[in-house]
């Protein structure tokens, strides 16, 4: 197999200094704190305050161990992820796993929509079925009629707007020796409620959309490259997979940082006078106005319309690489419309499907922590298959994982499982 040397690809595309730490990890890191995880963390830390701040430092090294298996399979396959399912395994497993992808990834960005137009809403007198139908459009019409560059430079500076979550919690006076505390101790409660917040934690920061986003990136880096066809493609040279690493790395410690910062200023808020629960996005950041001050509110509702430019794109678009490659379709955002025409259907089938939901009267902050919920249930059985193909050397040639990465990879499997059969058997007590 011909590697590949990602360093020259980035001197190549102008890329120095600052340009090359925004590579594709943190597209990903960004993605994974959409409205629908900004959701989860904001009611995670009105809830239970400082005790829940310890999940941040421990779904680190799951989050990076996950994207980089994916980002490694795309690399080394030259596929997609579900263009490798549906290479390598029958098509029963298939279909299964593409209903449960494409399912939490629809309910996601329908929740997403939902929590981006109650944030707008705080600032702009309109209708939230009105806000979520324009949001979704010009979403839309950015995947069709803009350039996978154009896509890839937006989604990159928009990632940066999730700093303001840090200035959130800075404003909020968190009580260090608390923070402390709740960030170095786990403290867990075998209750439904805090399970649920538990799973859907994972559910949200191990998002299946993850997966395909992060495997689909690297063959479409390849396609812009000239990489047209599978066999030129295929392989990855240790470099190639170091600087991945270290790109991923960078990423998921971006959006873990986010995540630790939402639950900290909400926690130090909310918590702390009372409030712990809160209905909407948009009453988080209203919440956190009187008690943190307006700055605070003002940068938590604007870092929920932001991120949500990002994520929700790439949960439609996800949806449909996942649809056409397990159909035999053309799908790739380095094509046209007319050249990959059911492609970009698929998108707006599914963004069709999101704003539709919206018209269902659900409560917005419910919604975005039950699709973690939903996220977190369709994680196993993809990550499973994950840990199975980047082991396979059928698919992976001499880059199959090494024991470290088996160890950390298993053990994130399997603590995915526990937590998500620990939820269900609070249900039946």
């Amino acid at each position: 197999m011909a590697g590949r040397n990602r360093k020259d690809s980035a001197k190549n595309a102008g890329e120095s200094g600052f340009g090359a730490i925004l590579r594709r990890g943190i597209i990903s890191g960004a993605a994974d704190d959409d409205p629908s995880a900004i959701g989860t963390y904001a009611s995670a830390g009105a809830r239970f305050g400082p005790d829940i701040l310890w999940t941040a430092p421990v779904t680190l090294p799951m989050m990076f161990t996950v994207v980089y298996l994916s980002s490694k399979l795309g690399q080394v396959s030259g596929r997609g992820l579900f263009q490798a399912i549906h290479d390598f395994y029958p098509r029963w497993i298939l279909w299964v796993v593409l209903v449960g992808v494409v399912f939490g990834n629809t309910v996601e960005a329908a929740a997403d929509l939902g929590g981006m137009a109650a944030s707008v809403n705080i600032f702009v007198p309109v209708p939230v079925p009105v806000l979520v139908t324009g949001i979704a459009t010009i979403i839309f019409l950015l995947q069709v009629f803009g350039s996978y560059e154009l896509i890839r430079t937006i989604f990159r500076w928009l990632a940066l707007t999730l700093l303001a979550y840090a200035g959130a919690a800075v404003l909020a006076k968190p009580d260090l020796i608390a923070t402390l505390k709740g960030t170095l101790i786990p403290t867990v409660q075998f209750n439904k409620e805090f399970l649920s917040i538990l799973v859907a934690i994972i559910g949200t920061t191990l998002s299946a959309y993850l997966y395909t986003w992060q495997s689909n990136e690297e063959v479409e880096e390849q396609i812009a490259e000239g990489k047209t066809t599978l066999r030129e493609r295929q392989g990855a040279s240790s470099e190639d997979l170091r600087q991945s690493r270290r790109d991923i790395l960078v990423g998921m410690m971006f959006s873990n940082f986010i995540m630790y910062f939402i639950m900290l200023s909400t926690g130090a808020s909310l918590h702390a006078s009372g409030q712990t629960h809160i209905e909407t996005a948009a009453q988080a950041a209203e919440a956190l106005r009187p008690i943190a001050g307006d700055a605070a509110g003002f940068l938590f509702a604007a870092g929920i319309i932001s991120v949500g430019f990002l994520a929700v794109p790439v949960m439609t678009t996800g949806a449909a690489y996942d649809i056409a490659q397990s159909m035999g379709w053309k799908g790739s955002l380095n094509a046209t419309a007319k050249e990959a025409p059911k492609f970009y259907v698929a998108i707006g089938v599914v963004t069709v499907i999101a704003v539709g939901m919206n018209f269902l009267n659900f409560n917005p902050m419910e919604a975005l922590v039950w699709s973690g919920i939903v996220q977190g249930f369709s994680t196993p059985p993809l990550l499973l298959l994950i840990m199975l193909m980047t082991n396979n050397r059928r698919i992976m040639g001499d880059q199959v994982n090494s024991r470290a990465m088996n160890a950390i990879g298993w053990t994130t499997t399997a603590a995915i499982f526990a937590a998500s059969l620990a939820l269900i058997a609070t249900w039946f007590n």
